[in-house]
This record gives structure tokens, sequence and C-alpha cells, in this order.
């Protein structure tokens, strides 16, 4: 999408927008019955059709066998762990990873041609599926100022224009780095200490908007922002509790961990608005007799509770666990744990005393008797796995149901032990080494410190912007440079229109991708595409293959390599992006050798070995069978929280008050199964029954026929936060086992309704599991309420009559 000016001036030719009456049309939704079992048979052939939409038979069929294999690359999708000690030959994979890898491993390419003939704002009016299945960006690209379509550019020249824009600037903080979890650990180091020199923290990245609250949230509590188990310990555990994440679709690969902790004698409970396939069952397709009978099942307690219900959940279960302890003083509660390693347990036990058990049912929608069988699960065990993902993250509260969910690992004595302790399942692969490896927009005067030491230049010491406070700074043109290592900016955010106007007020945007994506078609004044190899494809410098290194969820740091031939001779590697833009920017006033770095990755990890604790004889270490764990003091009963060093904390916590409105309704936003992030694979979500369409809202059977509506309706959703009227126009009533006044859509289609204020408190990332909307039959006329710039950016989804 061209800058509001150019936009309006399109407009007046009628025959670029679609025509009038009616604007849009949905698409041809079906529905079959949810599925009651993830993975099997299903998931090969989905896997293998998308290799053949792709193009990418041959090539991506070869580096299948090579993705997550210990002289392999890191998949490009989910942080899950590899094993430490074998990986299976018939593929290191999932149904997600495969889809993820076919889709850059595409023979499918687009160039200076394409863009020549596809201006930007018809570009806008694909959906994000069809942006998807373009193919590879093959070149550097640059909108002018006014342009209407990109062009080619010689990477020299995309530098040179980066530099001019970022010199001219008033402040380094009038510039934004942002962050994609694929970023590599080496390049992820070359472009955060870039940007330092050039002189900001601003570092707003993925974390910003899904588990920046864990992260908040355990640190404070525990002393560290990451989880403290290892895969192992899922094998063998007492009790694995998964709250608010959906392992079937969003990391696949745990369905295995659970299946064996399963078979080891584990008991499993599941805790979620929607009774998704990957708790219920699982068939293996490694296995052949998996294949053939029938699913193991997986969740021994299935507990469906309202949206934003956990907290009174939480609270219920730590009642009754300490009802337990009273009748079997000792046998319950680990009370040495609890005297030598923990504070606040008795302020946190009278604070409980406050709470009647039928209030705290009814907040969070379980039956007392329910609530009763799950405490007894975890009264009688002491391995525990408490696991978790966005249902909790993305809350308004999410940093306080964390912080329960850490009062009852302390109670049990359940952290730092083999087969317990907490696991925040995070998203992109490598999410959490951007942030080990210093993309924090508030570092640790710590690490300043040390960056400042050993590299010589003065280290900005003004905390950054993080995702919220950047978006609110483009739009008030405080920031005019925004430049995204990888990801999809404008699709991930909240209240879309709000994103889009901020990203239009820039002087440049830059966005490095493999891909096309809607964060290239909505952007600044001027834009730049930088197109870089991907992880499956060989990184040559000066004639050696090189490798590159990731972290994944549990704390492992693993190398590696690609195996296909760049897709076109036009690419380079993100770390070449960094060190390339440093030398045009800083010039002779750097006292970095970026080079060095352009030279040998070893001489990055070199360099990070120096300045971050865990990462000694990082070289040697890193291409060893399976990798390094960082040191992990909670995993290893050492804990140092914000507010008693030495030892963790138990947090007080209030229940929040959920009331509604008789027309009002919770609404949270989840991901299809055909969807890694913002990427669309597919327009059906299989195990959910949805086929053919995304424009859907899930819905008890009750408040459908309360609010006078069926099954197939056509509806509008609006949200009223900060008193002003957010719409996503056109969606389908869907009903589906949820609880009353709970809804479920999918994400980024109703990320317009997420008020730019509607944060996690304490962590500041968009609560997008937590917007209160209206839902009323559809009008024709809403679209007269929109117009076709919010509808670009939105990336609705609705097909032209």
């Amino acid at each position: 999408m061209e800058n509001r000016d150019e936009f309006n001036k399109i407009k007046e030719d009628s025959s670029q927008l679609p025509s009038a009456e009616p604007p849009y049309k949905l698409l041809d939704l079906k529905l079959k019955p949810p599925k009651n079992w993830a993975a099997g048979f299903p998931a090969v052939i989905h896997s293998l059709d998308q290799l053949v939409l792709n193009a990418s038979v041959l090539r991506g069929g070869r580096a299948l066998f090579s993705m997550n294999q210990f002289d392999g690359f890191d998949c490009p999708s989910c942080a899950w762990p590899d094993p430490d000690d074998e990986r299976s030959k018939l593929g290191e994979y999932c149904e997600n990873g495969a889809k993820a890898l076919a889709e850059e491993a595409t023979s499918k390419t687009i160039g200076a041609t394409f863009f020549s003939e596809n201006s930007v704002y018809d570009l806008a009016k694909l959906t994000d599926f069809e942006i998807s299945q373009l193919g590879r960006i093959a070149e550097p690209m640059y909108l002018p100022k006014g342009g209407t379509h990109y062009q080619s550019v010689s990477w020299d020249d995309a530098f040179a224009k980066i530099s001019e824009k970022l010199n001219a600037l008033n402040s380094p903080n009038e510039a934004i780095f942002y962050t994609s979890g694929r970023t590599s650990n080496e390049a992820t180091w070359v472009y955060q200490l870039f940007a330092r020199e050039f002189g900001t923290n601003n570092f707003p990245d993925c974390s910003n908007m899904c588990h920046e609250t864990s992260g908040y949230a355990l640190s404070r509590s525990i002393g560290i922002g990451k989880g403290t188990v290892k895969l192992e310990d899922f094998y063998d555990t007492d009790l694995i509790m998964i709250i608010g994440q959906n392992p079937g679709t969003n990391s696949p690969r745990m369905l295995s961990a659970l299946t064996k902790g399963k078979k080891n004698g584990a008991k499993i409970m599941a805790i979620n608005p929607l009774p998704e396939a990957g708790l219920k069952g699982f068939k293996n397709p490694q296995e052949v007799r998996a294949l053939l009978n029938k699913p193991y099942e997986l969740s021994d307690l299935y507990l469906p509770v309202r949206i934003n219900g956990d907290m009174a959940l939480l609270k219920a279960l730590q009642i009754l666990v300490l009802e337990e302890e009273a009748k079997n003083p000792g046998k319950v509660l680990d009370q040495d744990f609890i005297m030598n390693k923990t504070e606040g347990f008795n302020e946190l036990a009278e604070e409980l005393k406050r709470y009647d058990l039928n209030f705290l049912s009814e907040e969070c929608g379980i039956s007392i008797e329910n609530l009763r069988e799950a405490a007894q699960m975890i009264a009688s065990k002491k391995r525990i796995i408490i696991c978790w993902g966005m249902g909790i993250t993305q809350q308004h509260n999410g940093v306080e149901m964390i912080y329960n969910i850490v009062n009852l690992l302390l109670m049990k004595g359940s952290i730092g032990i083999q087969g317990g302790g907490a696991c925040p399942v995070r998203g992109h692969s490598n999410v959490q080494g951007n942030r080990t490896l210093l993309i924090n927009h508030h570092p640790t005067t710590a690490q300043l410190d040390r960056l400042e030491e050993y590299y010589g230049f003065k280290v900005p010491r003004e905390g950054g912007y993080d995702v919220v406070n950047a978006l609110k700074a483009m739009h008030q043109e405080k920031v005019k440079f925004m430049f995204c290592m990888g990801g999809n900016f404008l699709s991930a955010a909240p209240d879309t229109t709000f994103t889009a106007e901020a990203m239009r007020k820039l002087e440049m945007s830059v966005i490095v991708s493999v891909k096309l994506n809607r964060n290239h078609l909505i952007h600044g004044k001027e834009a730049l595409i930088l197109p870089v190899i991907s992880r499956s494809e060989k990184d040559m410098i000066n004639g050696e293959l090189q490798h590159v290194s990731t972290e994944n969820s549990m704390g492992v740091v693993e190398w590696s390599r690609g195996i296909l031939d760049p897709i076109s001779k036009h690419l380079i590697n993100e770390t070449h992006v960094a060190a390339r833009m440093a030398k045009a920017v800083l010039g002779e006033r750097s006292v970095v050798d970026w080079d060095k770095f352009m030279n040998s990755y070893d001489a990055v990890r070199n360099d990070i070995e120096q300045c971050i604790p865990g990462f000694e004889n990082y070289n040697e270490r890193v291409v060893q069978k399976g990798g390094f764990y960082l040191p992990n003091g909670p995993r290893d009963g050492i804990f140092n929280s914000e507010f008693y060093p030495g030892k963790a904390t138990f947090n007080i916590t209030a229940v929040p008050d959920n009331s509604l409105a008789d027309d009002e309704y919770l609404m949270g936003t989840t991901r299809t199964h055909d969807q890694f992030n913002t990427v669309v694979y597919g327009l059906n979500d299989r195990y959910r029954g949805i086929f053919n369409e995304r424009r859907i809202v899930m819905m008890n059977e009750k408040d459908i026929e309360k609010a006078g509506l069926k099954e197939g309706d056509h509806v509008d959703l609006f949200n009223y936060d900060d008193g002003i009227e957010r719409i996503a126009p056109l969606f389908i009533v869907v009903k589906y086992p949820i609880p009353q006044k709970s809804t479920m859509t999918y994400f980024p289609e109703t990320n317009v309704l997420v008020s730019i204020n509607n944060v996690v408190n304490g962590a500041n990332m968009p609560a997008s599991k937590y917007v209160r909307i209206k839902i009323r039959k559809h009008s024709p006329d809403i679209f007269k309420k929109i117009d076709d710039h919010v509808i670009a950016a939105a990336g609705t989804g609705l097909e032209s009559s």
C-alpha cells in the first residue's frame, strides 16, 4: 500500500477498486465435527501437499531429512527442543515444520519483473494466503517516495539509502530496530551491536508480543526469565499441566514428549477454553502401529476454563492443595523447600483464606467437583511440570497468572528437581536466543557495562521502546525510521488500523525477508525489501560453508547449517546485512571491526563468549552433538527473585472483575492449524473442523441462541476500548464447545479489534486473548465506515466480488 496521499490518487481510478455493490463476499465455509486426536497419517499427507503447493518437492523433500538433525539445520518454525540423545532418521520434524520448510524451500521466485507488473496497491488487495504463495524474493527492492511499484536496487545502493536516512535523524532514538525470532544468534549479535554503537536501545521484538509476560514474571519470582525444565523431564515426571497452550498446532513435536511421559506413568491435565485435538489424543506418524491403532489418549482431566477464568482456577487449586496439606500435614507440601528456598508463603496462605470456592468456581466456569479432582492430582504428585502458552501470556493479567503458576510449583517444591518445573512454550525458533544476546529494550547495567568495556564505544543507557511504545512513538512521529530483521510486524502487531497509520508516517521502513508479506505493502514513505538466504540454504563465506546457532525453549544452543543452494544469486545472509549496514552508516567513526564478522562467524561467537556468561568455549561446544545448555539457576535449585536475593517468591494477586454487559463477550485470538504465526499455509483448520474460511467467530450454542443468531449467520464484530469504535466486518458464526460468553477468532484477522492500550500489566504486551467485543448481525452498510486503505492493512481475507 502506498503512503496515504498516493493512495488517494489511486482511489480516483475506480477500475483499481473493488466493486461497490456488494463490496465483498465470503468463501464457501465447510464445517465438520472437530477431531479428537492430532497428527497421524493426515499430517504426512498435508506435509506432502504443501511441498507440491510450493513447487518444492525436490528441494524441500531433500531438506526435510536434514531438518533438526545433529548435522543439519534448525527448523524455521517453533522453538520446541530436539532430543539430546537420538533423533529419528525418518525425520525429526512435524507437519507445521514441514509446511514452514516448504514455504522457504519453494522454487518460485519474484523479482524486478514481478514487481514492475504488480503495484503495491494491487498486491495489498490479496489475502495473506495469496501473498504467501507468490514465492521467494529474489533481489533487493526499493519503493521511492510517492512510488506505486517496487523497483530493483543494488545492495550497495540499498545500504547507501539506509545510511542517508539514519545519519539525517536528529537523534538515534528516532530509529527502531525490530527483530524476529528466526534471526540466528550470530546475526542477532552483530545487529544489536550496530544499533547500540549507532546510539539506541530501541529494540522492539517478537517477544514483546508473545512471551514478554513469561520473562517478566519468571525473572521476578524465581530469578530467570526462562523455563526451568529439560525435554527429558517430560519423560520421567508425575504430572504435566498444560494451560492455555495448543500443542497439536503450535508445537506438534511436544505430543511425542507427552506420549512418552504418559507411557512412563505421568498424568496429564489440560486447561483451555477450547477442547483442542492435541490435548486429547495423538497418533505418531512415524509409528506404523500408532497409525493403525486408536489414537493414544493424552489428557486425564480436561478443564474448559472461561477466557480469563484461569486466575480464579489457579487460586482455587492453591486453596484446595492447602486443604489437603491441613488434612495430611507434611505429606502434600514440601515444607523444607518452602522454608529454605522461598519467601512469602505465610502471607499467601492468609490471603487465600479471603476467597470462597463457590465464587472461584463460578468465575472460572469449572465445577467444584472437577476443581477438587484437579487439586487431588496435584496434591498426590511431587514431580510436576506446568506448561503454558499465549493463552496465558496474552491476558491483561498474564503476569499475575504466571505468578500463581509459580506459586503452585513452589508449594510442591517442584522447581529444581528432575521431572518438575516451569515450561513456557515459546513460539518462534530463536526468540529466546535473541533475548539472551541482548535484543532487549531494557538491558541490565551489567550487560551494557560489559559491552562498553569490551568494544570501547559509549553504550546508550536510556531504556528503549518495546513494540507497544514503538507504535505510539511512530504514531506521534517521534520515530522516523524502522528496520525489521525478519517478521511481519504489521500483521503481528495489535490495533491494525493504528499500526498501519503509524507505519505510513515513517520516513523509511526496511524489511529483511525471505518472502513477501503484508508489512512490505503497508510501509513508510520510502521502503526497502532486503532478501536473505533461508536457514535451509548454504551460507558460503570466502568459499567455506558456515554454520549459525540458535537457542531453543529449554536453553540449548545448537548449530544449524543449511544444505540447499540459495534460490537466487542476489541473496546475502543476515549477518552480512547487519555488518554492511554498520559499515555504511557508521563509517570511520566506528571502533568495531565489522569485516572480521563478515569473514567468519567464529569471530562473532568469540565476541559473544567474551560478553555473555554461559557461552564459554562457544565455538568448540556448539559443534558438539546436541550443542550445550546455558546456565539456569532455578533448574539447579538456585533462586534469585527481585526482592529476595537467594530465594524464590510467592506472590499475592487479585481475581479480576470480568463482568460483562448482556451484549458483550470476551474474545481471544488463535491460529488455525494451517498457520504459523502470521504465515497462512492454507484456509483449513482441520482439527477444529473448519474449512475454506478464516473469517469465523466460535461461539457457545446458548450464546448464539440468546443473541437471536444461528450458526452460519453473518455478523460484524466491534470493540469500544478507549471510546473508539473498532470494526472487524463480515464474520460467520460457528457453533463450538467453548464456555459461555467466551468467543474465539483467528489471528491476525481480528487484530484490528485489539486496542493499542489493551496490554498485559507489567509486561506491556498486547492482551490479544482478552478483548471485549460486541457481535451484531452483518450490515452491508458497515463498509461505508471502513475505507479501502484500512481493509488493505487488515488483510481481511475477503474475496472481491
